[in-house]
């Protein structure tokens, strides 16, 4: 109890306000009802139930999260990226200025907004995609709003927010990807930049580790927590290792992407082969939740599935 005290303590008096930040219990519960629900409980419940199609939901889900990623970024760069910050070493402004508020407010909403991504997994679970929660998935959606929640309550400002910005310009393109690809076959054609997504994750994390890295070659630099920059750097690295490990699979390998329809039969039947299983008559595979769709950035799916006859490979 003295050492809880003693984190709690420590943290900003600006942030304790705001909705869930006075105690981390609330903020671990949500997460622990997370995994239980999406690795048991709602396998459980829809076990014997038909997928919910949900497309209505996800429609207005993926742009509200679109238009949230925009403003977040709009006001990290207003609370002193695009105005004050050099870029390189900038502490954490700690006085009750309009803008030093406005940067632990942009900070407070990005980690809420990840709390908000958790219904990401919801949706796979309630349309039956299990097979395609992921390890990758479900710890990022997990391990970010947890390390993200003291990340906030210790240091809401300065160098350590660029990884922040950075991750919700890129959601700002996945989230508007996820609407267009909820939308159904007739935006296919939009989404031929499907490949891309996985490249822009990789990016972000390489921008996140060297802007972390100047840090280490820097002769003074006042930012107030530097283990705060250490965790970004291991985080950004260890990201850009397993979302590599996806591009591998996905593109190289090809191990994710739809297989192509095979040509007709004698007999007239067609006959084609997705996930090692063997398709005839028509037949539309799914096995354990997966169907040949649209690819999440960490390997699930995130829309609705073509028609077999136009499947091709990305």
């Amino acid at each position: 109890m003295d050492l809880y005290n003693h984190l709690v303590d420590g943290f900003d008096p600006r942030i304790k306000p705001y909705f869930l930040m006075s105690s981390p219990v609330p903020m671990s519960g949500i997460l622990l009802c997370y995994l239980f629900f999406v690795l048991h409980l709602g396998p459980r419940i829809m076990a014997n139930r038909k997928p919910f199609q949900l497309k209505e939901a996800m429609i207005v889900y993926n742009f509200v999260l679109v238009a949230l990623s925009i403003y977040i970024v709009y006001e990290f760069l207003m609370s002193g990226w695009a105005t004050t910050f050099t870029w390189r070493c900038d502490p954490i402004d700690t006085s009750d200025s309009p803008q030093a508020l406005r940067m632990v407010s942009v900070a407070w909403l990005f980690w809420f907004s990840k709390i908000i991504e958790l219904m990401d997994t919801v949706f796979f679970v309630l349309r039956k995609k299990q097979g395609q929660i992921t390890f990758l998935h479900i710890f990022h959606h997990s391990f970010m709003p947890w390390t993200w929640w003291w990340g906030v309550g210790y240091a809401p400002g300065g160098m350590g927010s660029f990884h922040a910005m950075v991750n919700s310009s890129v959601h700002v393109v996945m989230y508007f990807y996820y609407g267009l690809a909820a939308a159904g076959p007739r935006f296919q054609k939009f989404l031929w930049w499907k490949k891309y997504m996985t490249a822009i994750q990789l990016t972000q994390f390489v921008l996140i580790s060297l802007h972390a890295t100047q840090w280490y070659f820097m002769d003074r630099c006042d930012y107030q927590f530097p283990l705060v920059l250490h965790l970004i750097w291991m985080y950004g690295t260890f990201f850009f290792v397993l979302f590599s490990n996806f591009w591998i699979q996905a593109y190289v390998k090809g191990k994710r992407l739809p297989k192509q329809v095979a040509p007709s039969q004698p007999n007239g039947s067609t006959a084609a082969h997705a996930n090692g299983k063997h398709l005839k008559n028509g037949t539309k595979l799914k096995e354990n939740g997966t169907s040949n769709g649209f690819t999440h950035e960490n390997g699930t799916l995130n829309g609705s599935a073509p028609y077999m006859g136009k499947m091709k490979k990305a």
